[in-house]
């Protein structure tokens, strides 16, 4: 609202930009309003806005937002840089954010409340000045990213009946950002030529009055008139700038405690008809990121993180980022879910993934929420943990008789599907090796078990008849003995990671070699006895072998000698040893090679191992340890950093790391530790499973 006093000088020089960069995927809060009519989501980190997603949770739409104070002499402040930020949640387990950032020099105190409008396609962030000066000068900073891309981006100053925006367009989606305050000057330009950052930091104030920047790495500033009231800036999305500028100037007219309200309240109704399912702030906050991270339009598609790992080091060439479906992360969403009594939302992923299973029985690797295939492998455990989810709601009351009946043929076809391209799985769940690995077999013998109890027939004598057989070769795949290292931790033998693909034919994993991914090319490829992972839990965790199985204790302990790293809170693990998924030793970000850090969903894992072999006080100090693992808002990392503390890169060890935080998986392990404790007992553990073969 109101008048800029700088004229307009036309189109920026400086085309196309710097190349586009994503930002850091370490956040501090995500969120979305509940309901269909607001298809926004949104991530926060560093004090300010990150990515914003519009129509769709797979489609991020700016790189960041934030604001910068100058003087007009020679004070130049960025948010993201040069205060101390805290975040506050200001209603329990709401998704609205209050965020203070106050200048290291003493020169400011800004406070943003950041939510969505329920009703409409519009972010909004209400500014208050706690300290301010009268010659201070505040400007706001948009990175439009429309559509997963930097470059290609168009953006102009412009009005919308009357009233000065902002405008930013790429194909069919446009944005508008309007403030409640009068403009003193806005601009377009091109990151890193012409940009405002470019001239607020040279300047200290707004001289440049570009009006458009075309087909580019573009960005939009503006100088925002403080007058020392609350000023609520709103960034409004649309199919054409007019209905983005339309809306942003909507909600403009709201009054805002009516909209704090109609945004927190349906999230308070959520949390209560959850009941005492959530007790803790972490429960909640647990229970929120799994619903925040689902979509409007394709009910029950889930992501797995709103943010995109080392995302600052990453640009257009990483269309997906973690904002992308893994059926594998869409199972471990439904089953923490289910742990927390939310049937409904659990029953949307089971018909989101009715909808996208393909024709001859399987999931893509993972993919757009329309179910187009991004990478093109195939993991057989994604194939088989849709099955064992269908009986999980089964037996847990989310499914009717006819809803179970409408979801059997997706059991039937998957089931057919791991009979005949079974047991060898183009890749295991962590996305790298084709072979036999325990997680995977024993994914898929309990699910070809869970499939002949639901479906019965013809299917069920195929099915027992190929889950028996594979049982019983499950050692002379994957089970090592009178090695090296059973040796030396003194052991007689121990599931190995992952045996090659011919192991299925020769029988023994003894004198195979296995792949490493992600590492240089001379540490490219180990024997594979020489190499274990914490997957061979899930022998235990899916009703195929005792806790106390002397093959699964002799296991643990080569586990531990080899994987375990014991931090102030409690341990954790890495996926496998040489394992190169992960930042560089000088914490550099990964590029392709890196080393593997600790995941705290493992140690979730191992806590579920530790019930399940009646050490309950383990079980719960192991719980305390993934909750320590959260950052400060109490989102869980996929991996904590295990190296020489570098304050620089805000690497500290036990605290997250640069890949991606949240992650929903993580979060969604986390609820379901809590009902297994609860419980006493695995929650998702198959019953029909372990009476088969247990008793043997």
């Amino acid at each position: 609202m109101g008048e800029e006093h700088l004229q307009p000088s036309g189109d920026a020089p400086g085309w196309p930009g710097i190349e586009a960069r994503w930002t850091s995927s370490a956040k501090d809060g995500v969120g979305t309003a509940l309901g269909g009519h607001s298809r926004v989501w949104y991530a926060v980190s560093h004090g300010i806005l990150n990515e914003v997603y519009y129509p769709r949770i797979d489609n991020a739409c700016t790189r960041d937002l934030e604001f910068i104070v100058t003087d007009g002499d020679q004070f130049f402040s960025e948010e993201k840089r040069d205060t101390d930020s805290t975040i506050e949640v200001p209603v329990a387990g709401v998704p609205m954010f209050r965020i203070t950032n106050r200048c290291r020099q003493g020169r400011y105190v800004l406070v943003k409340e950041v939510f969505s409008d329920p009703g409409r396609d519009c972010l909004v962030q209400v500014l208050h000045f706690e300290q301010w000066s009268p010659e201070l000068k505040l400007h706001v900073l948009l990175s439009p990213h429309i559509g997963n891309q930097g470059m290609g981006n168009t953006a102009w100053t412009g009005e919308h009946k009357g009233t000065p925006l902002l405008f930013a367009s790429r194909g069919n989606i446009a944005m508008a950002l309007a403030t409640g305050a009068a403009w003193r000057g806005r601009s377009a330009g091109f990151v890193g030529s012409s940009d405002g950052w470019q001239d607020l930091n040279r300047s200290k104030r707004l001289t440049w009055s570009h009006q458009r920047a075309a087909d580019g790495n573009v960005a939009l500033v503006g100088e925002i008139a403080v007058t020392g009231e609350p000023v609520p800036v709103v960034l409004g999305f649309g199919r054409s700038p007019a209905e983005a500028g339309h809306l942003a100037c909507m909600t403009l007219t709201e009054p805002l405690n009516d909209l704090r309200q109609r945004f927190a309240e349906p999230w308070k109704q959520w949390h209560a008809g959850l009941g005492d399912s959530c007790r803790s702030a972490l429960d909640r906050i647990s229970a929120t990121v799994l619903r925040v991270h689902e979509d409007k339009v394709f009910q029950g598609g889930t992501i797995a993180s709103l943010s995109i790992p080392w995302g600052a080091s990453k640009g257009d060439g990483d269309l997906g980022g973690y904002h992308l479906v893994w059926p594998r992360d869409l199972a471990e969403t439904a089953g923490g879910f289910l742990a927390i009594g939310a049937g409904d939302e659990a029953r949307r992923i089971l018909h989101y993934l009715q909808a996208t299973q393909e024709a001859d029985g399987h999931w893509p690797q993972n993919q757009w929420l329309d179910g187009t295939p991004y990478w093109p492998g195939i993991q057989m455990d994604e194939v088989a943990l849709p099955v064992l989810l269908v009986d999980l709601a089964r037996r847990h009351g989310a499914l009717s008789g006819e809803q179970l009946a409408g979801l059997l043929p997706m059991v039937g076809k998957a089931a057919d599907y791991i009979i005949t391209r079974g047991p060898v799985s183009m890749q295991d769940r962590w996305e790298e090796d084709s072979g036999c690995s325990p997680f995977t077999l024993s994914a898929e013998i309990a699910a070809l078990v869970v499939a002949a109890d639901l479906c019965g027939g013809g299917l069920a004598e195929r099915a027992l008849e190929t889950a028996d057989r594979w049982f019983g070769k499950i050692d002379d795949w994957t089970y090592a003995k009178g090695t090296r290292l059973a040796t030396e931790h003194g052991v007689d033998g121990y599931y190995v990671r992952i045996s090659p693909p011919e192991v299925a034919e020769s029988g023994s994993p003894l004198g195979g070699f296995v792949p490493i991914k992600n590492r240089p090319p001379a540490d490219a490829c180990g024997e594979t006895v020489e190499i274990v992972s914490p997957d061979a839990l899930a022998l235990v965790r899916f009703g195929l072998r005792a806790a106390g199985d002397p093959r699964i204790v002799g296991t643990v302990k080569v586990i531990d000698a080899l994987l375990k790293r014991d931090f102030p809170g409690g341990p954790s693990w890495y996926r496998y040893n040489g394992d190169g998924y992960g930042e560089h030793e000088d914490g550099s970000p990964f590029d392709g090679t890196g080393r593997g850090r600790q995941w705290p969903l493992l140690t979730g894992e191992r806590a579920h191992y530790e019930l399940a072999a009646g050490r309950v006080g383990e079980a719960k100090r192991l719980a305390a340890t993934v909750r320590g693992f959260a950052n400060g808002s109490g989102l869980i990392p996929e991996q904590v950093w295990d190296g020489e503390p570098i304050p620089d890169r805000g690497l500290l060890p036990g605290k997250p790391a640069g890949s991606a935080m949240p992650l929903v998986w993580a979060h969604a392990e986390y609820l379901k530790l809590l009902r297994s404790l609860k419980d006493g007992s695995i929650f998702d553990l198959p019953p029909q499973v372990a009476a088969r073969y247990l008793k043997q």
